[in-house]
């Protein structure tokens, strides 16, 4: 009788802790359903506009080049013919889509967008809302395309 009164018991508890505590409410390392820490970890690269992404969406202490003032972040967006970066301030990954806030280095102009890991190898770069990036080409201004496919 009291090994049934036991076990009654163990089969409310184990309930009850399991949803005291939400999941968004759990740390990134409390839920193991995602052990994930490399697919949005890297340098990966769009050739055609000759831009790039230096990221780690897990441990996020990138460090961008010559703004070390920002100090450790998510990532940045770089590009061949600008200075300019274009820091990942917060990062939100569910499953194979990671959704990014962005900020130009001056802190002037904000965007949300996506960033999937494609079946291929690739990532697929989207901006959502907010500002377009923009970088200088040949001393003009140039709007980035809304997609991009970025490769490692």
């Amino acid at each position: 009788m009291k090994s049934k009164i036991l076990i009654i018991a163990w089969l409310f508890f184990i309930p009850l802790v399991t949803f005291a505590t939400p999941m968004n409410k759990l740390t990134p390392d409390d839920r193991t359903f995602n052990n994930d820490t490399t697919t949005f970890k890297g340098h990966i690269e769009n050739a055609e506009f000759q831009v790039w992404l230096d990221i780690d969406f897990y441990k996020q202490n990138i460090i961008v080049p010559r703004q070390e003032v920002f100090g450790e972040v998510a990532g940045y967006l770089g590009a061949k013919r600008d200075t300019r970066k274009w820091i990942i301030s917060d990062v939100e990954i569910r499953g194979e889509v990671a959704t990014l806030t962005i900020i130009n280095d001056y802190g002037s102009e904000d965007l949300i967008a996506t960033l999937t890991h494609n079946i291929d190898g690739t990532f697929t770069f989207r901006q959502v809302q907010g500002s377009i990036i923009k970088i200088v080409v040949n001393s003009k201004w140039v709007k980035l395309p809304k997609t991009m496919v970025f490769k490692p």
